[in-house]
């Protein structure tokens, strides 16, 4: 097992009161780090100077702008030289064999390009619930075009102990290859700029299995997550998260549906686009900007649905199967396999 393969990516916007715990427990990993790369987007509530303690262990990097997470993960992306990079939240803490284990996981196949591991809940003050209770085993996608994450405040009773290929993972904490980023992005864009915060790790997961890339999900890997965002929490959220989350559903759909994915699941895509267009118009008025800004990229979001499209290497079987209401996995081979990398489609 090789050490320093690893970059670590962190962006921070008024990250104060997490950012310190989670530099710690990326700094005391049981792992040799290549580097840890932190981009800020202007915070203003004294997270440079927390960063500033961390100087002589870290390169940070300060914006003149708020430039949105995904342009400045992109950024960190383009700074570091690790075979694989671990884009990673402020706001989540890592056991300490968390990285390790990961690049374990990576390592079982050349097709993996994404590994995740087991997040678990964690209040804002980085104490735990009453209940430990599963935050993410990674991401799926169900029939009406919604991205959830596996598990999501299950109370953890021991389940999610086999490794597993699941759709995709959260940025929040995701492990990639660089062969992957690589090979899957756009005009030197792994995670899409035009979303600027919000489900640009779901873009990702969707372009990598277009490409015919997998995700592992591994039990070995876990770490703890406080996870703002959550589907039953949305009027708590700030108007221009909401707006982006709009916005970000119909360009991540523009880009990666394949015609047949569309026809089999019509009728849910339609009724839940009906709702979202129907609360726009009636009461979240901040997130019709939503479709101002779609229709302004519309140009270049063709664009990259063609370079994509152009790139599929896998079957219109093997992306249904994904799209289902209860989260899809498939087993992982208990063996190593390492063998060069098909490009052939997969059914």
């Amino acid at each position: 097992m090789h050490n320093g393969l690893v970059s670590v990516t962190i962006v921070t916007y008024n990250s104060g009161r997490f950012i310190k715990r989670c530099l710690e427990s990326v700094l005391a990993q049981r792992y040799s780090l290549k580097e840890v790369i932190v981009v800020d987007n202007v915070s203003t509530d004294g997270t440079l100077d927390i960063l500033d303690q961390f100087a002589d262990r870290i390169r940070i990097v300060n914006n003149e702008e708020n430039v949105g997470f995904a342009a400045a993960q992109n950024q960190a992306i383009h700074m570091s030289s690790g075979e694989w990079i671990l884009t990673l939240n402020p706001d989540v803490l890592l056991m300490p064999n968390f990285i390790q284990s990961l690049v374990d996981a990576g390592n079982r196949d050349t097709q993996i390009g994404t590994v995740c591991g087991k997040l678990l809940a964690m209040m804002a003050t980085f104490d735990l619930p009453e209940k430990p209770l599963v935050d993410s085993t990674g991401i799926y996608f169900n029939p009406m075009l919604r991205h959830l994450d596996r598990g999501s405040r299950d109370v953890d009773n021991g389940d999610y102990l086999n490794f597993e290929y699941v759709f995709g993972a959260t940025a929040a904490a995701a492990l990639y290859r660089r062969e992957m980023i690589d090979d899957i992005s756009i005009a030197g864009e792994f995670f899409d700029n035009d979303f600027f915060v919000y489900r640009e790790d779901a873009d990702v997961a969707w372009r990598a299995q277009i490409y015919g890339w997998k995700t592992l999900y591994t039990p070995h890997a876990r770490g703890y997550h406080v996870r703002s965002v959550l589907p039953g929490n949305r009027r708590a959220l700030p108007s221009a998260i909401n707006m982006h989350s709009v916005k970000n559903r119909f360009l991540m759909r523009v880009k990666n549906m394949t015609p047949n994915l569309y026809l089999r699941n019509f009728f849910h895509i339609t009724m839940r686009d009906l709702v979202v267009v129907g609360a726009c118009l009636l009461q979240e008025h901040s997130s019709l900007r939503a479709f101002w800004l779609l229709a302004k990229k519309w140009n270049s979001v063709v664009a990259k649905r063609r370079v994509i499209m152009a790139n599929r290497r896998v079957s219109d079987q093997y992306l249904a199967r994904w799209f289902q209401f209860q989260p899809v996995s498939q087993p992982a081979p208990k063996t190593v396999r390492v063998p060069a990398r098909a490009k052939a489609v997969r059914s």
